[in-house]
């Protein structure tokens, strides 16, 4: 029997197989090709509509089709985010779905279509209509490629494996007579309407097959083996490939859990028993598992992992092995059992997936673990006693991840649509504030109502297609309390949260307090009564908009909290103290903290670390920094930094106060209002004094995920600086002592493919005025190749001076304003001349023309032509007092190791001539590179915020 025959008689075999009631029923022959990492599918579609509405087409959700090119909505994404791995891959890493061809029951071609900008989505035009009740039959041939996992954990491993998800085609969920069409945006939340499954799976027979379908016995035989796998209702399944099997099967009364999750060295034993407890725990609080299998696997858990201190490393790690397990494996078993039994939109509805999986693990952890810290055992460490990450309970931890992004005024609302969220909120900020908000709607109504109601939904989900509707419906019929607050602001808004108390006073059998709304959301709040730190009494307040009184029991209280167990997500719980005693100084007390730690909100803390500087003249310079800025950003910062000039032998330093101002309604979202200064050595016998306050308005799009962004500045620079006789310049006050007006404006947006900001420079002094702007472009190209040009331009207004201390730099930027980190900003010659910073002429090579009097434009470009190897390329001219314009021009290689923070500039051949024959080359070297902890750490965490 030859192959053609084989498959023809298994794919005739499947589709014989039976329908379950009004599902889409699929009948699919797979067979793998490992060599070409492809899948040849035959696939026998029925499809049953379930609408109300006759349909003239039909959606088929194709995702394994958007890593087909580097534009689609998947690869945008990808940029969007400063995930470079996709487009550098080779074509043979991206999937595609090839030589798609359709044929109708009676072997006539059917016509589809890609919608414009849904790769990923095939609409199939119906030859007749299908009416209410009806159903056709659709026989698809098409080749699958598969991609490679290192884009999304999905795909083919280079190890030979394969994990398989949403790699065939199949009907889009169909909700009001509509289809949902999302393309992939790799957010694990395809719509598909629910279908049962029938499927042979020929493939080499030393691969090992895992899945969440049951498998029956396979054929084999002289190289290959067929599966045949089986499911009803589902929307969703995963295959593992593997050349030897990783995974292994626990069985109890209830499911059968399949499963290859890191063990961390657990025995057999102690993982059965986790494992049990868990799948008893969910079907206790949830309910049955509609299917008899379901797969836990490392794949998944890597997609979503336990972001939090249980990341750290295995050898610093703060639990025991068997509780890290415990917890992979709860967060991914809920999280898949959700995802393969929970018939909603997972775009739209996506909140309610979060909610009853963060919901369903804290009240795990508080039933199994209540006493357990967020930091685990090293909460027990007496040297770390006093810190507040110490001695918070697990639980805590997602408070403090919302907040994280609240504090950044970047939260947004967990009812939006998931696809709009910032990668932090869709993951981890955005998920622990819906399981919180549910914890909130419980403490408040009690009775376990919202506990009751989610079962109920789900109960109500086994049965039909549901959505938001249904579960509002199930929690609002349980309580005669009015839920519209929850769901429209809690939900549906980013209102901020935040009482506090204004007046207290207090009698022998009540004190009596004024509740400000900091922010007039109107939503229930507790006031509790603590004496010797217990709590003693407990209320709940309905919200007001507006200050208003309570009164409360006295009970010998010696404080009263508002939220003191943080059932509210609330913005700031810092303001919610306050002392009844007769006589107090502070609300809370004054507590020094050595490094960081979290915000402690019964605690005015004050942090302080050892730092360790450097420059040129001061030279290594230890010192103490005092700051209270935490984890978490506050309105007030302020950060002192006072060291020691090992060489200067002076004490020198730097401080800063910042308040920022959140503005919740407007794209122009925060206001900073900041006031610095400084004062170290700019020459060997000479320091600088700088005060400089300021004023910053920054904006963002109201579609968070929109990397554009705006940001105006105006600041008045005040520098004094002593006389040295190491630079030979004029004595003169206006060179000593100076100040200048600056208003600089910057527009950016910037992404993996292309990088395109304006900024704009404003300088007015008493003695000169200038104006100059840059633009800077890069785009990475589809060969991975890529391109930089930078146009700079700036001319005085006026200049009342002789001296050129406030001249355009050609090659080394004139810092009169002291806004750079250089090592040695006075030197000529040697090493630390060699400093190189893109600002003004950002030329390379040390021209013989070194400032510029009158205006100065310049072309900076780069392309590169291998990994981090590039041509650079600048043009400029410039014009000086009395002098003609001189063009200038130089070339050069530039290793663009770290774009922007390290980076080494080789010249070639400049106005000088040919740089590389004039001896001494590695003085004429460039390097630019930076110690700026705080400038490195924006370069990885963009891609979150």
């Amino acid at each position: 029997m030859n192959k053609n025959t084989k498959i023809a008689i298994s794919f005739l075999f499947l589709s014989m197989f039976g329908v379950g009631f009004s599902q889409h029923q699929h009948n699919l022959f797979v067979e793998l090709f490992p060599e070409q990492k492809s899948l040849l599918i035959k696939q026998e579609l029925i499809y049953h509509n379930t609408s109300e509405n006759t349909l003239y087409k039909i959606v088929l959700n194709d995702w394994n089709n958007s890593f087909s090119e580097k534009n689609t909505p998947l690869a945008k994404r990808f940029s969007d985010e400063h995930y470079r791995g996709f487009h550098l891959a080779n074509f043979k890493d991206r999937g595609s779905t090839n030589n798609l061809s359709i044929l109708d029951s009676e072997k006539r071609i059917v016509d589809w279509c890609r919608p414009d900008k849904h790769p990923d989505i095939v609409e199939v035009l119906l030859s007749k209509p299908l009416k209410p009740g009806e159903k056709l039959t659709l026989n698809l041939l098409y080749y699958v490629k598969i991609p490679n996992n290192k884009f999304t954990h999905y795909g083919f491993e280079i190890g030979g494996g394969y994990s398989l998800k949403n790699w065939f085609l199949t009907p889009a969920r169909l909700e009001n007579n509509t289809f949902a069409t999302y393309s992939n945006l790799n957010l694990d939340d395809i719509a598909n309407a629910p279908f049962n499954i029938k499927m042979s799976l020929k493939m080499s027979k030393s691969l090992k097959l895992s899945s969440d379908l049951n498998v029956g016995i396979p054929e084999i035989d002289l190289s290959n083996q067929t599966y045949f796998l089986e499911g009803q209702n589902r929307t969703n399944f995963s295959l593992f490939i593997e050349p030897s099997q990783t995974y292994s099967s626990y069985k109890n009364v209830i499911v059968e859990v399949v499963t290859n999750l890191n063990d961390n060295k657990v025995d057999v034993i102690q993982k059965a028993i986790v494992i049990d407890r868990i799948v008893n725990f969910v079907d206790q609080n949830l309910g049955a598992y509609p299917h008899t299998k379901i797969t836990v696997s490392q794949t998944d858990y890597d997609r979503n992992p336990f972001y939090g201190l249980n990341q750290l490393p295995s050898f610093i790690s703060p639990f025991p092995n068997e509780l890290l397990f415990e917890l992979k494996f709860l967060k991914t078993y809920i999280n898949t059992f959700l995802e393969k039994s929970l018939s909603l939109d997972p775009r739209k509805d996506n909140w309610i997936y979060d909610g009853i999986q963060v919901y369903l693990m804290m009240n795990y952890m508080d039933e199994n673990y209540p006493e357990l810290k967020m930091m685990g055992n090293i909460s027990k460490l007496k040297i770390l006693k006093g810190y507040h990450l110490m001695d918070i309970g697990f639980n805590e931890q997602y408070s403090y991840f919302y907040l994280l992004m609240a504090r950044k005024n970047l939260d947004q609302a967990i009812g939006d649509l998931k696809d709009t969220s910032l990668k932090f909120n869709e993951q981890i900020a955005g998920k622990y504030r819906a399981g919180l908000s549910l914890k909130y709607l419980d403490s408040y109504l009690g009775d376990s109502i919202v506990s009751t109601g989610i079962k109920q939904f789900y109960t109500k989900n086994r049965k039909q297609q549901t959505n938001r509707t249904d579960f509002e419906k199930e929690l609002k019929i349980k309580t005669d309390r009015n839920l519209n607050w929850f769901f429209d602001t809690v939900i549906d808004s980013r209102d901020l949260i935040d009482y506090k108390f204004h007046n207290v006073t207090k009698t022998n059998d009540s004190i009596t307090a004024t509740i400000h709304n900091k922010t007039g959301t109107a939503v229930p709040f507790p006031v509790y009564g603590i004496k010797d730190k217990k709590v003693i009494f407990k209320e709940w307040f309905e919200g007001f908009s507006t200050d208003s009184t309570i009164t409360l029991p006295n009970n010998q209280a010696d404080k009263i909290v508002i939220n003191y167990n943080n059932e509210v997500p609330e913005f700031n719980l810092r303001n919610n103290w306050r002392s009844v005693s007769d006589f107090h100084i502070t609300n809370k007390p004054f507590k020094f903290v050595f490094f960081q730690d979290l915000e402690d909100p019964k605690y005015n803390q004050i942090l302080y670390v050892p730092i360790l500087n450097y420059n040129l003249y001061d030279g290594l310079m230890p010192g103490m920094r005092f700051y209270n800025k935490t984890i978490l950003n506050k309105p007030f910062i302020y950060d002192i930094n006072p060291v020691w000039g090992v060489k200067s032998k002076t004490f020198v330093g730097s401080f800063s106060f910042l308040y920022t101002q959140n503005n919740r309604k407007s794209d122009w979202y925060q206001t900073i209002y900041s006031m610095s200064g400084s004062r170290f050595h700019y020459a060997p016998d000479a320091e600088f004094y700088k005060f400089n306050p300021m004023l910053i308005f920054r904006r963002r799009e109201s579609d968070l995920r929109d990397n554009h962004k705006e940001q105006l500045l105006f600041r008045y620079v005040m520098i004094d600086r002593q006389q040295t006789d190491f630079i030979d310049t004029e004595s003169t006050d206006e060179y000593q002592d100076y100040s200048i007006f600056n208003v600089k404006y910057l527009n950016v947006r910037t992404e993996v493919l292309s990088h395109y900001s304006f900024k704009g420079d404003l300088q007015i002094d008493r003695t000169f005025g200038k104006a100059s702007f840059e633009v800077d472009f890069r785009k990475l190209y589809d060969n991975n190749r890529q391109f930089n040009i930078r146009w700079y331009a700036g001319s005085f207004l006026y200049q009342n001076t002789d001296t050129d201390y406030y001249d355009f730099g050609i090659s080394q930027v004139n810092d009169y304003l002291f806004d750079y980190n250089l090592y040695g900003r006075s030197e000529t010659s040697g090493f630390f001349s060699q400093q190189y910073v893109v600002g003004e002429g950002a030329f390379k090579s040390q021209l013989d023309t070194k400032l510029s009097n009158k205006w100065l434009t310049t072309l900076n470009t780069s392309y590169s032509i291998w990994n981090w190897i590039e041509l650079y390329g600048d043009i400029g001219l410039i014009k000086n007092e009395n002098i003609s314009p001189e063009f200038i021009y130089e070339s050069g290689i530039r290793l663009n190791l770290l774009t922007d923070y390290f980076e080494i500039y080789l010249p070639i051949h400049s106005s000088n001539g040919w740089e590389i024959n004039q001896g001494d080359y590695f003085s004429k070297m460039r390097f630019m590179f930076t110690l700026n902890p705080n400038t490195l750490i924006g370069l990885f965490t963009r891609k979150w915020f």
